[in-house]
């Protein structure tokens, strides 16, 4: 499935890349810009990051489950994340508001 018309990128892909991000380092902080920067791509309209943010979310779920982790670890890594896709998701209404006013 498509997620990126822009840059033509698929769910696989995504989601390739992030385990990859995570097997370098299963508890770093991954976000759209570098999941574009790894695949040597840039977001050009940005209108599917909110997409590529539950896919992350969804893959580290799922790459942490498959793992030895303690519960304590995915439930704070996890907290943290879903805190990222609130804020952005805050900040992307609230610009969207700003230039509706503009206009």
């Amino acid at each position: 499935m498509l997620v990126c018309s822009c840059n033509f990128i698929s769910v696989k892909e995504i989601e390739d890349t992030i385990v990859a991000l995570l097997d370098e380092d299963c508890w770093q902080l991954i976000v759209p810009a570098k999941v574009y920067h790894a695949m040597e791509k840039r977001g050009r309209c940005c209108g599917c990051f909110p997409n590529v943010v539950d896919i992350i979310i969804r893959t580290t779920e799922h790459y942490h489950s498959r793992r030895d982790s303690t519960d304590a670890e995915i439930f704070d890594f996890m907290a943290r994340l879903k805190e990222f896709h609130e804020e952005n998701r805050r900040a992307d209404l609230e610009r969207r508001q700003k230039s509706h006013r503009a206009a």
